[in-house]
């Protein structure tokens, strides 16, 4: 079952992943899960392809959006298939190799998707508290070096928190209770000192999940200041209106995590709450923006309208 690479590290073959087993009315849940990937990846391969066809999309903000909807479809991707092959295949073994893989993407994508939410509310921020001061700050040149900067970043530490996993030794459990190779998990397994990986691990958790909700408060802090120096209520509900979309992808993203370490009291629960919370934001995310966003709707009516007009235009003659 095990394989020696040298005399003090031991890597099994595979990994059994048993954080689904058990899942009250299984069935309609992998459904779900279905329907959450297929909306997923058609909503957010709708959202780049508008955003990149369309010049007056081509803006700071969008181009926010434009990265989160990729970093949501390389999170789908990562996770939800996954989790559907354990079921309908009654596959829950998984390679070393693959679990660090599945480690990896999943971890670099779901960072991705927390600072791209930063950037954009930084972007909220300076509209609302530094209008004049807007295009200086906010172009396009920025962002591009932003996100650069962003997706290089969290590559290096992704790759350096998923390399160290190879100097452990799993030589007594292979069981993995999570629903995918979660890092957190992994740790709990090994027969050898880990401290360097729980340190990373502490590190990665407060940059990535303790940090971004930081800064994203203190960012709206400095917008609801703002906005109560606006006398009239028509210049403040406008300013707020432009925020919306960008608060309830925050929400969608940050609550559940927040609910789950709060209200689930059990480990099926916590794992169930956990898989959703993880898969349903990349859902959510087009549709918010799309249903919020004025350009975007008024682009899909044009499009709609150029398809159909041919149509109407057989029809009359």
């Amino acid at each position: 079952m095990f394989l020696s690479q040298n005399i003090s590290i031991v890597h099994p073959e595979h990994f059994f992943i048993t954080g689904l087993t058990g899942t009250p009315y299984s069935t309609y849940y992998y459904i779900f899960l279905f329907i959450i990937y297929f909306i997923s990846i058609i909503g957010n391969s709708i959202v780049i392809l508008i955003i990149a066809l369309h010049r007056s999309l081509h803006s700071p903000m969008y181009i926010g959006v434009f990265n989160l909807a990729l970093a949501d479809i390389g999170e789908t991707n990562a996770l939800i298939p996954t989790m559907i092959k354990i079921f309908f295949f009654d596959s829950q073994y998984i390679s070393y190799n693959d679990c660090l893989a599945n480690m990896f993407f999943v971890n670099f994508f779901i960072t991705v998707q927390t600072y791209t939410l930063v950037v954009l509310a930084f972007d909220r921020f300076v509209a609302i508290c530094l209008p004049l001061r807007y295009n200086a700050i906010m172009n396009n040149k920025f962002m591009t070096i932003v996100f650069s900067v962003i997706w290089a970043f969290n590559t290096f530490l992704v790759t350096l928190s998923t390399s160290l996993m190879t100097r452990l030794s799993f030589c007594n459990s292979i069981v993995v209770e999570s629903w995918y190779c979660d890092y957190g998990t992994l740790l709990r397994l090994p027969c050898n000192d880990n401290s360097i990986n729980k340190f990373i691990a502490v590190l990665i958790t407060a940059f990535f999940l303790v940090a971004p909700p930081f800064i994203i408060v203190l960012s709206y802090l400095g917008i609801f200041i703002a906005l109560c120096k606006i006398t009239s209520w028509g210049g403040r509900f406008k300013a707020l209106k432009t925020c919306v979309s960008h608060l309830l992808v925050v929400g969608s993203f940050f609550l559940p995590i927040l609910c789950i370490l709060i209200a689930a009291p059990t480990t099926n629960a916590r794992i169930i709450s956990g898989s959703l919370s993880i898969a349903l934001p990349p859902m959510l995310n087009p549709i918010i923006y799309v249903l919020n966003t004025a350009k975007i709707k008024d682009l899909i009516r044009k499009v709609l309208n150029n398809r159909s007009a041919p149509i109407r235009g057989n029809v009359s003659k």
